[in-house]
């Protein structure tokens, strides 16, 4: 598991400030996502994490380390990234795709230890990929892309997985498949877990803590039910939403409401 340190954090790209001021940690195996409208700085502050992008003032430390101190390949031992459209040209197999996520632990020649077969293999069986494991990317739906791009995830055995809208184009079935798989996947490795989500239900059904962001500050963090309420979200998004409460697991979801704009 790792703790993620937020520390100030301000990014500006030509000029522009994007992110100022934010701060925030993330405890280890914490499922933390990450809200906002289109433009609040979500997915910047997920480059940031990642260590992709420099912040322009402020610090992200990853178990008490600046994440820029660490070289790519030890980065990549330790954190994993799922980005949108995140799969390699169409022409891989599946099962090369998912073979990828294991170069940091690879040697100048490309070899590396026996037992990475053997975790390819479980990847793909719990994933549900074995009969599409030859099939090369371009033959695959949406949601079976989905899951190849987290078992590439999964093979690089992170210890933080980061998710950019890993729901994003997913009817609804698939978009529950997914986020079951991660959570199945954090509870069995004890993962943290970073999510930038634009769906305010599953991110309250699925994540322990929440951080809303509106241009570019930090507008409220907490539980779902501490950040999903109803004078908030309509001064984030502009909508006065209804707050209802899920029958099952008890977390705020929310019907939305005729827009003030």
């Amino acid at each position: 598991m790792i703790r993620v340190d937020v520390e100030d954090v301000s990014k500006a790209f030509g000029g522009r400030e994007i992110l100022r001021g934010v701060r925030f940690r993330v405890e280890p195996g914490e499922w933390f996502g990450i809200l906002g409208p289109n433009g609040s700085g979500k997915s910047t502050l997920l480059q940031l994490i990642s260590g992709l992008e420099p912040a322009s003032a402020g610090s992200v430390r990853l178990e008490g380390k600046p994440v820029t101190s660490y070289s790519r390949k030890v980065l990549a031992r330790r954190l994993a990234v799922l980005e949108q459209d995140a799969l390699p040209p169409l022409g891989f197999t599946v099962q090369e795709v998912i073979e990828m996520g294991r170069y940091p632990y690879q040697n100048w020649l490309g070899d590396e230890a026996d037992d990475a077969d053997a975790l390819v293999e479980r990847i793909i069986d719990l994933l549900k990929l074995e009969s599409l494991r030859g099939r090369t990317i371009d033959q695959l739906s949406g949601g079976e892309r989905q899951r190849v791009a987290l078992g590439k995830a999964m093979a690089q055995e992170p210890k933080l997985l980061l998710l950019d809208e890993p729901t994003t184009f997913l009817d609804i079935g698939y978009q529950v498949e997914m986020m079951d798989m991660v959570r199945k996947w954090q509870q069995k490795w004890g993962m943290t877990v970073i999510s930038v989500l634009h769906d305010l239900n599953l991110a309250a059904q699925y994540c322990d803590r929440l951080l809303l962001l509106h241009e570019g500050v930090v507008a409220g963090i907490g539980t779902p039910v501490e950040v999903l309420r109803a004078n908030l979200l309509e001064q984030v998004y502009g909508t006065r939403p209804h707050i209802l409460t899920h029958p099952d697991s008890g977390v705020p979801q929310i019907l939305l409401g005729k827009g003030t704009r």
